[in-house]
C-alpha cells in the first residue's frame, strides 16, 4: 500500500501560528520535501522535529519526482512544505501532487497560515469571492499588461509584490485600474507587521516602506459608481499616454483601448486629448 503525501502549511512569520497537527505530521512522516531546506531546518529545530529533509523547488521538481514517487510507492509517508504559508500558493509542489494523484497516492491537506487569506480578512472587502493573481510580473510592460487584464474584474484582487518594486507598482494602479480601495499588507504576522489602507489613485499618501514581504488587496471594479461619476479629462489622458509611452501602442489602438476602458467613444477620447493638449499649451 502506498504512503500518503501531506501538504503542510507552515507559519508566514510568527512561529506561534504553527498548528499542533502540522507539528505532529512533520514528526511522523518519513521525509519532508522542503522548498528551502535551510529555512525549514530553523522551523524543525524550533519544534524539536528530527525528520530528514530533501529539497523540492522550482528548479529541481522534475528531477526529484521519480525519487519521491518511489518513496511513496514503497509505503513511506512524505510531507511537502514551502518556505512559508501554504504550499502551491505561488510556490512549487504542483507537479509532485499531480503525479502522486495519478499513482493513486492519498493526498492529505494540513491547513494553516496563508498570506492571501490573512490580507483579505483585514482589508474590509467582501471575501465570498476573490482572485489571487500570484506575483506581479517584474518587467514594466509585462506588469502593465497583467494589470490591464484585471481592469474589469468585479471581485477583490490579491497579489504579491517584491519590496524593490512595490512603490512603482502601486503608482501604476490608478492609471490602469481606476479609483479603487486598496490594502497593502507588509510583513504579515512578523515583528514589523503593517497594514495600510487607501485608494489606488492616492497610493503616494500611503508612505510604504520598501522593505519586507508585501501582499496587496485591490477592491473590485464598481460599475455603478463609475457610471455616476464624471470622468476627468486628465484621467483619460493619463491612461492614453501610459499606453503609448509604456506599452508601446500606436495612437489608434491606444485610442480604442482608452475608449473601451472608460466606456467612451473613440471620437470623445480624441476630443478630450485635443482639449487637454490645448489647455496645457503655454
Amino acid at each position: 500500500m502506498p504512503g500518503s503525501l501531506y501538504v503542510v502549511s507552515t507559519p508566514i512569520g510568527n512561529l506561534d501560528d504553527m498548528t499542533l497537527r502540522a507539528i505532529q505530521t512533520l514528526k511522523s512522516v518519513a521525509l519532508i520535501a522542503a522548498e528551502d531546506t535551510r529555512r525549514t531546518s530553523i522551523l524543525l529545530r524550533h519544534f524539536g522535529i528530527g525528520t530528514p529533509t530533501t529539497s523540492l523547488h522550482e528548479h529541481n521538481e522534475r528531477q526529484k519526482l521519480p525519487q519521491l514517487l518511489q518513496k511513496l510507492a514503497g509505503g513511506s509517508d512524505v510531507a511537502i512544505v514551502s518556505d512559508a504559508g501554504t504550499p502551491l500558493v505561488a510556490d512549487p509542489g504542483q507537479r509532485l501532487i499531480a503525479a502522486a494523484i495519478k499513482q493513486g497516492v492519498r493526498i492529505v491537506p494540513i491547513p494553516g497560515p496563508s498570506a492571501v487569506l490573512a490580507a483579505l480578512t483585514v482589508s474590509g472587502l467582501p471575501g465570498d469571492q476573490f482572485v489571487f493573481a500570484g506575483f506581479a510580473p517584474s518587467r514594466l510592460n509585462d506588469r502593465a499588461k497583467w494589470l490591464r487584464g484585471m481592469a474589469d474584474e468585479r471581485r477583490p484582487i490579491i497579489f504579491f509584490e517584491a519590496p524593490h518594486r512595490i512603490r512603482t507598482t502601486l503608482s501604476e494602479l490608478g492609471p490602469l485600474l481606476g479609483d479603487r480601495p486598496i490594502t497593502v499588507a507588509r510583513e504579515l504576522t512578523k515583528l514589523h507587521e503593517e497594514i495600510l489602507r487607501g485608494s489606488t489613485t492616492t497610493t503616494l499618501d500611503l508612505h510604504v516602506a520598501d522593505r519586507g514581504e508585501f501582499t496587496v488587496v485591490i477592491g473590485p471594479r464598481d460599475v455603478t459608481r463609475e457610471a455616476s461619476q464624471v470622468i476627468d479629462d486628465s484621467e483619460v489622458c493619463h491612461y492614453f499616454y501610459h499606453l503609448t509611452k509604456y506599452e508601446g501602442l500606436e495612437r489608434r489602438p491606444a485610442l480604442t483601448r482608452t475608449a473601451q476602458h472608460f466606456g467612451l467613444s473613440t471620437k470623445f477620447v480624441f476630443s478630450t486629448l485635443e482639449r487637454f493638449k490645448n489647455s496645457s499649451a503655454p
